[in-house]
């Protein structure tokens, strides 16, 4: 059985994993058209995902990953090879992203490709009908396989005689509004992983992983599972996200509080954040987290066009009182968070998680929340997938970010 399983594995490796353009794939399908795709996977069927698929070459994945599915013997297999396919996705937009792969007619510093074949696989998956039996259950299983690898959370590593900095990005949301949108946090992460710069303490290995703008895998532990095995290992992390337009902001508070506002499958949560079962955490739970990050530094240094700011504003229901208020230079003592600098949005809760993690480990590094600027288009471009702004825009945020990294790892 296992032998056979093997030579299974191994006949499929070359299918599943494509390089270049897509191999040839078995003609028999295997899918259930009529199976429930959720929010984000319905939007491919708008003309801006396909587009933004077909410029890149990255809609080669789902050609050669659906009808491969047909191939699978058993669930064994599929998880090897389902993790096997979404590590290559996530290296080959790491390549793209820092110029080592073709990059098609669309901007190098473009983090879409990635988040559009993702969701065609997660879609492929979802609809297969495999030939042997497969319960919700290990279906869902192998959906977070296929996430966790294709988010790059699996696949952090550091190399010995250098300092280590960890930092997170997030895929493109607000879809419904635009669907050609870009996170500028996820276009720093696919540019800066792996990548080692200078810092005043001496090299620093980056290593970047990518979260979705979804509610419910906060809730599950997706970021503790991925910044738990690392988080004592490290030197300095940023969790990183799209905040304002024309400045980036160091949060220097993030509460405890979800707002509600819909995420990428149009989800609303609100109340307070929830920490899963088996995690170290802080008893009792703290209302606001402070950022560790060396913010007065940051704000005083040279690291590019974009104003950075020191943002201490939170919003706060103050102690023995009813009604929130804005508290411009941080929370007082005894009051209930309502949001943090960064907001009450996935943004916040990230930022909260991570340094919530930081405290409850004991741990004595820098480590906080960077919001960037809004990544906008040219003023008159409403149709195109690219202009020179939008092109500029990504490549002064990337390169900002990583001077402010820099600082924070130093």
């Amino acid at each position: 059985m296992v032998r056979g399983a093997l030579v299974a594995l191994l006949g499929l490796v070359g299918t599943l994993v494509p390089v270049g353009t897509a191999a040839a794939a078995p003609a028999r399908t295997c899918a259930d058209p009529n199976a429930p795709l959720t929010v984000e996977e319905q939007r491919l069927t708008l003309p801006q995902p396909t587009e933004i698929l077909a410029r890149s070459g990255f809609d080669r994945f789902a050609k050669v990953f659906t009808p491969a599915l047909c191939a699978l013997p058993n669930a064994w297999v599929a998880e090897v090879l389902i993790g096997a396919q979404g590590r290559v996705l996530w290296e080959a937009a790491v390549a793209r992203a820092q110029g080592e792969a073709p990059a098609g007619d669309l901007p190098v510093t473009d983090d879409r490709p990635l988040y559009w074949a993702r969701l065609q696989l997660t879609k492929a998956l979802r609809q297969w009908e495999p030939r042997f039996t497969l319960s919700d259950e290990r279906r869902a299983e192998l959906l977070d396989r296929l996430e966790t690898a294709s988010r790059g959370q699996d696949s952090i590593r550091y190399r010995p005689g250098t300092r280590r900095i960890l930092v997170s990005g997030f895929d493109p949301f607000q879809l419904d509004a635009d669907p050609r949108r870009s996170n500028p946090s996820g276009v720093a992460a696919l540019a800066l992983d792996g990548t080692v710069v200078d810092t005043d303490a001496g090299p620093a290995r980056i290593e970047t992983a990518m979260f979705p703008v979804l509610w419910d895998p906060f809730a599950e532990g997706m970021v503790e599972r991925t910044f738990l095995p690392w988080l004592d290992r490290v030197d300095a992390f940023t969790t990183i996200s799209q905040g304002r337009v024309g400045r980036f902001d160091v949060e220097r508070y993030n509460g405890r509080w979800r707002g509600g506002f819909p995420d990428n499958d149009n989800l609303g949560r609100t109340g307070v954040i929830p920490i899963p079962d088996g995690v170290p955490t802080v008893t009792p739970a703290p209302e606001f987290v402070p950022t560790t990050l060396p913010y007065d530094e940051i704000v005083a240094a040279d690291t590019g066009r974009f104003p950075v700011f020191d943002n201490t504003s939170v919003t706060e229901i103050p102690a023995g009182e009813t009604e929130p208020v804005v508290r411009p230079d941080g929370p007082t003592p005894g009051s209930v968070a309502r949001a943090g600098g960064g907001g009450n949005y996935l943004s916040n809760e990230i930022a909260y998680r991570a340094t919530l993690l930081r405290d409850a480990l004991g741990l004595d590094l820098p480590g906080g929340h960077l919001h960037t600027p809004v990544l906008q288009f040219a003023p008159d471009n409403t149709t195109e997938l690219t202009d020179p702004v939008f092109e500029r825009n990504q490549r002064d945020i990337v390169d900002q970010v990583r001077a402010v990294v820099v600082i924070a790892g130093g």
